[in-house]
């Protein structure tokens, strides 16, 4: 079979964290970015850079590309001037002298037991330790004055450890030093890991930008703040899916076009910051389209962008001449909304969700055989595969933490598999799409995200609408502030960075009573804590209802991987 005659596979992997950073004080609410930074983001990279045969893209939402940055910066500075940092963990890890009151002392043991008991913990023996030792503390009132500073030490030496990417702790002598250790580790010890974080995180958007220098890495961006685009622009479409949604009580989003239109210009501009390039794709937040959605993405100068199957197949339901059509024939190529230019691409959903809930807990060879088995079916179904395109697209970050190793013997060979099959082509959106891929023509689309093809996700349910309502309001004194024109050009932009933060997608996505609760109410307090930042740099008084939590979750049903991460459609 010749190259051309191969069917076309893309691997996209989405990386987005929502600003953590309490905009009065900039300390971190929650540890994430640089966890996953040291984890996942430098694994992933690492992986592509291995095999130069292997194709990906690779989408950043830019909040998440300027936390690393300032990681990165933080870090740096305290190596080099002693400065403290603001993230509460990673500040009690390098001070040479831990807090000695004894409830700061159990928030970092707490902070240290958020780890994935079979894949991070289980698998270090020493660690697994300190977390019994920890947890029989935790459940005793007045054992507290067991927690020693070497205890304390160790764990969060352990706990930085164990959430080490499985290629750093492959390749580099100081983590394998430090894990030989042990226990008791010293200032310098402590010192020694800081240190590869810095590197690690002040060098992991370099190395992506490099890739995509040689051509072996697509980079597309996300609106600034993972912003839901189709929900700012018109509520409404939220029942186009779902005709009988609850919506909130605010009829629209003030100013909701604008408001899209500056997160997908602010993103453009920061992504073109980091990486020295303007983008050829966008990833809207969440696969979340509509009409209005991929018609503001070209008005901008995307040539594509992608979403969910359900939403095509919603859409295709409302196109005779395209139902009639096999289901691969339509999925299998993008799809441009009337005589626009853009093009859509539509996620396999079935095959994503197999590597983001399935495979974890399948041999990686088994795994990769049926993933190459389903994709050499797909080929050899189709008349001329290499006119078409399998989208794989998923979360790049959560999955691996429920892999053995990260993910790392899956993904070695998942790119040697796709990378040398003779009937499949790893490529990248903008490669298929100058290969000449022929799209097809939706007149309609009905809006949906690539979850269960619908926005019930981030609307609909009481706490998400209350959620709505409490930012329609925000907006609306935001809007009369910026009317007055009191406020200096350094204000407003500090301003509109902070609605920015606010109109992010996971707040929403995270309230509802089916979540787990305590990370519900760890993202209902930062939330209100964002909407009062913004009533602050406005110079207005915050309403007494966000001194009070209103979402706090518990549903007896626990999601998938936490919450984490959603299936693509519903019926799974």
């Amino acid at each position: 079979m010749s190259a051309e005659a191969r069917l076309n596979v893309v691997l996209m992997w989405h990386m987005h964290q929502p600003d953590y950073r309490d905009a009065g004080s900039g300390v971190y609410q929650q540890p994430w970015v640089y966890l996953h930074g040291i984890k996942d983001y430098v694994d992933m990279v690492a992986h592509l850079e291995a095999n130069p045969q292997a194709r990906a893209v690779v989408n950043f939402a830019p909040i998440l590309l300027e936390q690393i940055e300032d990681y990165a910066r933080q870090l740096r500075r305290f190596l080099e001037r002693g400065e403290g940092m603001h993230d509460p963990l990673l500040d009690a890890l390098a001070c040479p002298v831990l807090p000695p009151d004894t409830e700061s002392r159990l928030k970092l043991v707490r902070a240290c037991l958020r780890a994935n008991e079979q894949r991070l913990v289980d698998r270090f023996p020493p660690f697994r330790q300190l977390v019994d030792l920890a947890r029989w503390v935790l459940e005793r009132p007045g054992a507290e004055g067991y927690l020693s500073e070497q205890f304390l030490v160790d764990l969060m030496v352990w706990y930085h450890l164990a959430w080490m990417g499985e290629t750093v702790r492959r390749s580099d002598t100081r983590i394998q030093a430090l894990e030989e250790k042990g226990s008791h580790y010293t200032i310098h010890d402590r010192r020694e890991l800081l240190t590869v974080m810095s590197e690690l995180l002040g060098g992991v958007i370099g190395r992506y930008r490099a890739l995509a220098g040689q051509g072996r890495v697509e980079l597309s961006v996300t609106p600034w703040a993972h912003p839901i685009l189709p929900l700012l622009i018109d509520l409404k479409v939220a029942r186009e899916a779902l005709p009988d949604a609850p919506l909130p009580n605010a009829s629209v989003y003030p100013g909701g076009m604008d408001r899209a239109r500056w997160h997908v210009r602010r993103g453009l501009e920061s992504f073109e910051r980091h990486f020295g390039f303007r983008p050829r794709g966008c990833w809207p937040s969440e696969g979340a389209v509509s009409e209005a959605t991929l018609q503001l993405l070209e008005q901008e100068g995307f040539a594509w962008a992608a979403s969910g199957e359900t939403v095509l197949f919603n859409s295709i339901a409302r196109h005779p001449e395209l139902k009639s059509l096999p289901r691969a024939q339509n999925l299998y190529r993008p799809h441009r909304l009337g005589q626009g230019q853009l093009n859509c691409f539509f996620r396999d959903d079935g095959l994503s969700d197999l590597v983001g809930f399935t495979y974890s807990d399948w041999h990686a060879d088994d795994a990769v055989a049926n993933l190459l088995h389903h994709l050499e079916t797909i080929a050899d179904g189709l008349e001329a595969p290499g006119e078409h395109l399998v989208p794989v697209i998923l979360d790049g970050e959560n999955a691996w933490e429920y892999y053995p190793e990260n993910g790392y013997y899956f993904l070695e060979a998942l790119y040697r598999g796709l990378s040398t099959h003779p009937k499949l082509r790893l490529a990248t959106f903008s490669e298929a799409l100058d290969g000449g891929l022929v799209p097809g023509t939706l007149n309609t689309l009905v809006a949906g995200s690539w979850v269960y093809g619908t926005l019930s996700t981030w609307i609909g349910d009481a706490d998400k609408n209350r959620a709505w309502d409490m930012l329609a309001e925000a907006k609306q004194v935001f809007d009369e502030v910026m009317a007055q024109g009191r406020l200096d050009e350094a204000a407003r932009e500090a301003a509109e960075r902070q609605l920015g933060i606010c109109e992010g997608s996971d707040w929403f996505w995270w309230f509802g009573d089916y979540n787990p609760a305590g990370t519900v109410q760890d993202f209902d307090r930062l939330y209100r804590l964002q909407l009062i930042n913004l009533y602050q740099r406005l110079g207005r008084e915050p309403p007494e209802y966000l001194a009070h939590a209103f979402s706090f979750g518990g549903s007896a049903a626990a999601p998938a991987h936490g919450g984490v991460m959603r299936h693509g459609q519903g019926s799974h």
